[in-house]
C-alpha cells in the first residue's frame, strides 16, 4: 500500500532514483510549511523570528558581560564571527591614524587651546595597540554577534528584542536589527559557518576574550544523576555528587514544597548508577519506595521484631586503626548514647559509666586485643547488671530498667537481627514517641557507620528531619563527625530539615553546611529567607527566587555554583516516589481493581 504522501512512481523510473526520492520526501517532511520574509521580522511555518547584531562596544569590556543574554530565558540563537584582519594593512592604518591624532594635538596647541584629554588617550591607546600587535601578543578580528531570536506571535517578538536590547544597552552596548537583511541574519545564526550579513565592529584580542567562555549558568556534567531542569536556559542539571571534594548534601525547604520528593527522585536514579542508599525515615515517608522497587525497610520500634543492638562491635580496618582506637571510639559512642537516653551525665556518673561498660565487654570475655574474634555481644541488661554490682551505680542502673525490663524493653535489649546487604535499605522510626525518636535515630545512625566501615561501597545516607538530631549535643556531634569522615569511606550525607534555624541555632550545623558541597534550596518562608540567605550567602535575586517558587522549583547549588532548578519526573516515577495522599489512594484503587485478592491496609 501506497503512502498518501508519498509522490506516484513513474514506470521507467531508474532504481538508483530511490535514494533522491526518499530524500527529497524527507525534506519535505522536515521543512517549514512556508517562508515569510518582511523587511523586519521572518515567518518560518508557524513561528516568527529576528535578528539583531552589535554595532558599537564601550571603552572597556568586562569579563563574562555576554552571560547576561546566553542565561536569558528565551528561545534565540547567537552566531559569533571572528575575521582575523591582516596585520600589516592593520599596522599602517593605525601609524596614519596615530599621526592624524598627534597632528589635531599640535594644532590645537598652537592655537593656544586647553589640552583634549579625549585626544591624549585615543594617541596613548593607539600607540599601546600597536605596540602589542607588534610584539605579537595582541591581534585585531573584525567581530560579527548575531543573536536570532523565535517568538509565537510578533507581540512577543517585539518583547524579546527590547528585552535584549535592554541587557546590552546597560553595558554600553548597542544592537540593531537587520532590517532589510533578516534572511541573511538567519542564515548567519545557523551553525553552518558562514557570515552572511558581515555587519562587523573591529575588536583585539582581550576585548574580543570577553565572548568566551560562553559561561552559562550550567551545571551539567558528562555522568551523574539527572536533578532537574535549568530554569536559567532549560539545560538538564546533570551531576556526580561524588565528583566534589566531598559528596554530602542538605535540603531545606517548607513543609509540603517538594524536598522529600526530590530527594527520592534522586535516590531512585541513584541506583540506577550503581550507588546503594540506606534512609533514616521518620514519617514512613518512603517505605512505599521501598515496597515498589524491592527495597528492604525495617521498623525500629519498641514492639518491632526489627532490633538493633548498640553494644554491637565496629569492624576493625588494621591500616587506619588499631583495636585500642575502635574499642574506646565505641565506648565513647555508648556513653553519647545513654546520655540521650538520660537526658545528660554528671562527670561522676560520666567516669562511672565508663568503667562499666568496659566491665560490660568484660563480662562476655570481650577486650580490645581479641575484638577479632567476633564473639557475641552484651545487651543493655548486662550493663543493667554491671551496674548494680558497682558501688555508685545503683541510680544508673535504675534508670536502665524501663530500658530492659520497663516499658521500652523491646527496643534496646535485643540481638541484632537485620541485614543491610540490600541496596535500598530504610529505617522507619515513626512509630517511636517524640522521647525515643531522637534515640531510635542515633542507634540507627550509629549502625549504620558500623555496617559502613566493614565494607567500601558507593553509598548515600539520607537523614530525613534531621533537626530531631540537631536538637541534642550528643547526636549532633555524631552527626558531624559522620559528615567530616564520610568522604573516606566513599559515603555521602544528605540532611534534610525544614528549618534553616535549627542548622544555624546549634554549635555543629554551621560546620554540617561548610562540610556539604550540595545544596538543594525549596520554596522558603518570609520569616527564613534572611537567616538562610545569610547562611549561605545568597543575592537578592535568588532570596527571591526561594520566596516565590512553586513546588519542586528552587535552587540548586555545587560548590560556587549556583542555578534555580525544576525537579520533574516521569510518569513511572511519579507513581513510585508520590508522597501525595490522593495520589497514593488511586494508585491502590487501581492495584485493587486489577488483583481484588489484595487486602486492604
Amino acid at each position: 500500500m501506497r503512502l498518501p504522501f508519498l509522490p506516484a512512481k513513474k514506470q521507467n523510473q531508474p532504481k538508483e532514483s530511490a535514494y533522491s526520492e526518499a530524500f527529497s520526501t524527507l525534506q519535505n517532511l522536515i521543512a517549514p510549511a512556508g517562508l515569510e520574509i518582511n523587511t523586519n521580522f521572518l515567518k518560518l511555518g508557524e513561528q516568527y523570528c529576528a535578528t539583531l547584531f552589535i554595532l558599537t562596544y564601550p571603552d572597556y569590556l568586562a569579563s563574562n558581560w555576554f552571560s547576561s543574554i546566553i542565561n536569558l530565558d528565551e528561545s534565540f540563537d547567537i552566531a559569533i564571527f571572528f575575521h582575523p584582519l591582516d596585520i600589516n594593512k592593520v599596522l599602517r592604518d593605525l601609524r596614519k591614524k596615530s599621526a592624524e591624532v598627534q597632528a589635531q594635538i599640535n594644532l590645537e596647541a598652537e592655537r593656544g587651546q586647553v589640552r583634549n584629554p579625549l585626544l591624549e588617550a585615543a594617541l596613548n591607546n593607539i600607540e599601546e595597540l600597536r605596540d602589542t600587535i607588534q610584539q605579537g601578543s595582541e591581534r585585531l578580528f573584525d567581530v560579527g554577534v548575531y543573536i536570532t531570536f523565535w517568538a509565537n506571535n510578533k507581540d512577543d517578538l517585539q518583547k524579546i528584542e527590547s528585552k535584549i536590547r535592554n541587557l546590552l544597552e546597560q553595558q554600553l552596548i548597542y544592537a540593531k536589527p537587520a532590517i532589510f537583511r533578516e534572511f541573511e541574519g538567519m542564515e548567519s545564526s545557523f551553525p553552518l559557518g558562514i557570515d552572511r550579513l558581515f555587519l562587523t565592529a573591529p575588536l583585539n584580542s582581550q576585548p574580543a576574550a570577553t565572548l568566551f567562555p560562553f559561561s552559562s549558568l550550567d551545571l551539567s556534567d558528562n555522568k551523574g544523576v539527572l536533578y532537574g531542569v535549568n530554569l536559567h536556559n532549560n539545560g538538564l542539571v546533570i551531576f556526580d555528587r561524588f565528583s566534589l571534594p566531598n559528596a554530602n548534601m542538605v535540603v531545606f525547604a517548607q513543609a509540603g514544597a517538594g524536598k522529600s520528593y526530590a530527594v527520592k527522585l534522586e535516590i531512585l536514579r541513584s541506583l540506577l548508577m550503581g550507588t546503594n542508599i540506606l534512609i533514616i525515615d521518620p514519617e514512613n515517608e518512603y517505605q512505599y519506595l521501598a515496597e515498589s522497587i524491592g527495597g528492604s525497610y525495617f521498623n525500629i520500634a519498641v514492639a518491632s521484631e526489627d532490633n538493633i543492638n548498640p553494644f554491637e562491635l565496629p569492624p576493625i580496618k588494621e591500616e587506619e586503626e588499631t583495636n585500642e582506637e575502635v574499642f574506646r571510639n565505641h565506648i565513647l559512642n555508648l556513653i553519647g548514647l545513654i546520655k540521650l537516653m538520660f537526658g545528660g551525665l554528671t562527670p561522676q556518673e560520666e567516669l562511672l559509666l565508663d568503667h562499666a561498660l568496659v566491665e560490660t565487654y568484660a563480662s562476655r570475655d570481650i577486650f580490645p586485643e581479641n575484638m577479632l574474634e567476633r564473639k557475641t555481644p552484651p545487651l543493655m541488661e548486662d550493663l543493667e547488671n554491671v551496674l548494680q554490682n558497682t558501688e555508685g551505680g545503683e541510680n544508673l542502673a535504675a534508670k536502665l530498667y524501663k530500658f530492659t525490663k520497663g516499658t521500652y524493653a523491646g527496643f534496646l535489649n535485643q540481638p541484632s537481627n537485620i541485614d543491610i546487604n540490600n541496596r535500598l535499605v530504610i529505617f522507619g522510626v515513626r512509630e517511636m514517641s517524640d522521647e525515643l525518636r531522637p534515640i531510635a535515630m542515633y542507634v540507627v545512625l550509629n549502625y549504620i557507620w558500623t555496617m559502613i566501615k566493614k565494607d567500601m561501597k558507593k553509598r548515600i545516607v539520607v537523614i530525613d528531619e534531621g533537626w530531631w538530631l540537631l536538637a541534642h549535643e550528643e547526636s549532633a556531634s555524631f552527626l558531624f563527625g559522620l559528615a567530616k569522615r564520610a568522604r573516606k569511606y566513599y559515603l555521602g550525607v544528605s540532611f534534610i530539615t525544614q528549618d534553616i534555624e535549627d542548622v544555624v541555632s546549634s554549635p555543629y550545623g554551621k560546620p554540617l553546611l561548610t562540610n556539604s558541597a550540595l545544596a538543594l534550596l525549596l520554596r522558603q518562608s518570609p520569616a527564613n529567607i534572611e537567616m538562610i540567605g545569610k547562611a549561605l550567602n545568597l543575592t537578592e535575586q535568588e532570596k527571591t527566587i526561594l520566596l516565590q517558587a512553586s513546588v519542586g522549583t528552587g535552587l540548586f547549588f555545587a560548590q560556587d555554583k549556583h542555578t534555580a532548578i525544576q525537579i520533574i519526573a516521569s510518569y513511572a516515577e511519579d507513581q513510585i516516589i508520590t508522597s501525595n495522599p490522593s495520589q497514593l489512594i488511586a494508585i491502590k484503587e487501581a492495584k485493587k481493581e486489577l488483583n481484588p485478592d489484595i487486602k486492604p491496609d
